[in-house]
């Protein structure tokens, strides 16, 4: 390797080696398991396909309740954030300099303190007694006759609203910069081809011109939604969920992995997960990419 391309390797190479050992590692060793039994304190036990059969087959609480739920709260909270997301970084850019900087904060703080917020915000709304403030306000108005156990009866539903209040993450800051550091002679060009609106200018000229950072936020937005499991465990405070309401996969991951030690079980559904993620990336990946 001559001297000169040594450089731009030894910039990468802090990079990988983090990457290989955090990311490359650990889904290797996942695989590895998910082949196995193992209880973390014995010898894993080499048994096949047995745990991705037993997967679809036996584990009738994945097929009844925890694939429903993903796929319920995915199917919302993905595409839904994701566009959220857009709309909110595309009004956003249209105002000036400091109002901007104001609402960016505020509306990427949520996906900071999504834990606390639970915590001191939204438990407290959702209680499922008297005192809990929206049980209080219906009670009032005579819509409820006694308090509703709304963390145990609505409880997918609350996710659902707390994930997307709390969509507006990193890819909402990408989207952001994206537009705002659009190519004005563009727009200038398509009001002179007969582009006549703001909305026009999003869609034939803002997202086609933006599709690196639009991809980087329907990845971030699929990773985030699948690994979002911890709000269901938060506000009711267990796993798993009551009646498995809020049961996501990365909750059957812990709950098998952590709760029941049958680490390969769970790497198992991990690896599922991780097949899962990435056919979505894949999508987003083709939606987004540039032909040649």
């Amino acid at each position: 390797m001559k001297t000169g391309k040594k450089y731009p390797f030894l910039f990468l190479l802090p990079y990988l080696a983090v990457f290989t050992v955090f990311i490359i590692l650990p889904i290797i060793v996942a695989i590895g398991l998910s082949f196995t039994d193992f209880n973390t304190v014995q010898t894993p036990n080499f048994v096949g396909f047995n745990n991705y059969i037993n997967l679809a087959t036996q584990d009738s609480i994945f097929m009844q309740y925890v694939l429903p739920n993903t796929v319920t709260f995915a199917l919302i909270v993905g595409p839904g954030g994701y566009c959220l997301s857009f709309l909110l970084a595309w009004s956003i850019a249209q105002l000036t300099k400091v109002p901007r900087t104001i609402l960016a904060l505020i509306f990427y703080s949520p996906s900071l303190t999504t834990g606390v917020a639970m915590n001191v915000l939204w438990k407290i709304i959702f209680s499922g007694d008297a005192t809990g403030y929206l049980n209080a306000v219906l009670i009032n108005l005579g819509i409820l006759q006694e308090p509703r156990t709304w963390l145990i009866s609505d409880l997918l539903i609350i996710m659902i609203i707390i994930g997307l209040w709390s969509s507006a993450g990193v890819g909402f800051l990408a989207m952001l910069a994206g537009i705002m550091n659009a190519d004005e002679e563009l727009y200038e060009a398509g009001a002179i081809d007969g582009i006549k609106n703001r909305f026009q200018q999003m869609i034939y000229i803002t997202i086609p011109t933006m599709k690196a950072q639009m991809l980087f936020g329907a990845v971030m937005a699929i990773v985030n939604t699948f690994n979002n499991g911890a709000i269901g465990v938060t506000l009711s405070g267990t796993n798993p969920t009551p009646g498995y309401a809020g049961q996501l996969i990365v909750n059957h991951i812990d709950d098998y992995g952590f709760i029941r030690y049958e680490m390969g079980y769970a790497a198992a559904v991990s690896v599922v997960l991780l097949l899962i993620i990435a056919l979505f990336s894949k999508v987003a990946s083709s939606l987004f990419t540039e032909k040649e």
